[in-house]
């Protein structure tokens, strides 16, 4: 690989997010003057060495590295991660956390961390981390009433999640044999007891946040009732939904979670106060994902809570669900952990960012075998007042032609032109009294 190519790959790995070609442009022309044409070309090239990954399309295309992990050894690698790989940033803070616990200071629960959190002024997630979830993110149903998509995507979302929930807890069901039993009752054989009621316990949790969507608030007793779903037989009853007494430890960490139950629960209403005012869905998921894992309320099962209490914004806001697609344990727990013992954020940040897009193209195929037609439901509103102008100017022929041909020059994208032409050709030969409401 020559000097030019390696130059672009080792750019790459400096972003924390998949990079759009004006993000290379603006640092590649710092040392060299290099056209969008040439980056473009030189991404091809490591494409097909299969160094390099592309997602979205035209100008919404991103870059990222394919890579494996150079700094850990071959035995900690899992060759399940679809190529995630840290930024050298991260990495820095990974290698930090993952030195033997002798080298590593005890440290213990930092509330000055949570109060200098401001809503609508502080965020964990970047502007562009922000505008990639929401772009990639959005199956455009944001008309519909709260948990429409989550409904009609319910079977894969119950096995998706319950799946990748379980299995970083370090459930060994396949995700065959999850299937099996969340659908099917079929209980896999040679599991766990415990196995199976976990499993089963996300089933409940999951079928509870999406049948209550419209009036599950983030709120300390809808956490704890998703604690109760999630825990229900893998603990002592009277531990299930509750704020724990006794203290706990966290493996492999030299973290020490605060204790007491006073203490806890003031601590929780603290965290639930304020992610009730951070207004950006994917700011406040990612916020309740970070703090209720850090806080450890309960006895146990509290990143179970945690992940499935991060769902709540999107769910509500007819966003993808997260759902923690191809992140192996190991990265799951050491991103954590830098939150537990440094309190920083961006390891876990890019890993949610990575595994949310994957979950993105995971559930965009399940929406269209299902029939969701996105493109009609995203131009619902235009197409509605575009009918309404035509009818009420009385446009006929080539008038007509002519202020639909204006339209799409000034609002539609030319790869959605066609399929938006087609939609209001439609609702224009078969409007009628019954459907011209709206």
């Amino acid at each position: 690989m020559n000097q030019k190519l390696q130059s672009l790959l080792t750019l790459l790995k400096t972003f924390s997010h998949p990079a759009a070609i004006s993000e290379l442009s603006e640092k590649l022309n710092v040392s060299e003057n290099v056209s969008n044409r040439t980056i473009r070309r030189r991404l091809q090239q490591l494409i097909e060495l299969g160094l390099v990954e592309s997602q979205g399309k035209n100008k919404g295309i991103r870059y990222f590295p394919i890579s494996i992990r150079e700094n850990r050894p071959v035995s900690d690698l899992d060759f399940s991660d679809s190529g995630f790989i840290f930024t050298a940033e991260n990495q820095t803070l990974i290698d930090q956390i993952r030195q033997p616990l002798i080298k590593r200071a005890p440290c213990s629960y930092n509330a000055d961390w949570l109060e200098a959190y401001q809503p609508s002024q502080t965020y964990y997630l970047s502007v562009e981390q922000r505008q990639l979830l929401q772009q990639q993110g959005k199956p455009l149903m944001d008309e519909l009433p709260a948990g429409t998509y989550a409904r009609k995507i319910f079977n894969h979302l119950l096995i998706n999640l319950s799946y990748n929930s379980a299995r970083l807890e370090g459930n060994t069901y396949t995700l065959a044999d999850t299937e099996k039993l969340l659908l099917e009752g079929k209980i896999a054989a040679n599991k766990l007891d415990m196995e199976t009621v976990m499993l089963l316990n996300h089933k409940e949790a999951i079928r509870f946040l999406v049948d209550g969507i419209n009036r599950l608030e983030i709120n300390v007793d809808n956490i704890r009732s998703l604690h109760y779903l999630l825990a229900d037989g893998l603990l002592q009853p009277e531990e299930a939904g509750q704020i724990r007494e006794m203290g706990v430890r966290i493996s492999l960490s030299t973290y020490i979670p605060l204790e007491g139950k006073q203490r806890l629960t003031t601590q929780l209403n603290r965290i639930v106060s304020i992610a009730q005012q951070i207004q950006a869905p994917y700011e406040q998921s990612f916020f309740l994902l970070v703090h209720l894992s850090y806080l450890q309320a309960f006895i146990d099962v509290n990143k179970r809570t945690a992940r499935l209490t991060a769902n709540i914004p999107l769910v509500r806001h007819n966003l993808v669900p997260v759902s923690f697609n191809d992140i192996t344990i190991d990265d799951y727990n050491s991103a954590l952990i830098s939150c537990y013992e440094l309190n920083q954020i961006e390891p876990l940040a890019q890993l949610y960012v990575w595994s949310y897009l994957r979950s993105c193209k995971h559930y965009e195929t399940r929406a269209k075998s299902l029939g969701i037609d996105t493109l009609r439901v995203k131009y619902r509103q235009p197409r509605r007042q575009l009918i309404a102008d035509i009818v009420t100017q009385q446009l006929y022929d080539s008038a007509q032609e002519e202020y639909i041909n204006n339209y799409l020059t000034k609002n539609v994208p030319e790869n959605d032109q066609k399929k938006f032409v087609a939609d209001l050709q439609h609702d224009l030969n078969t409007l009628a009294s019954y459907n011209i409401a709206g």
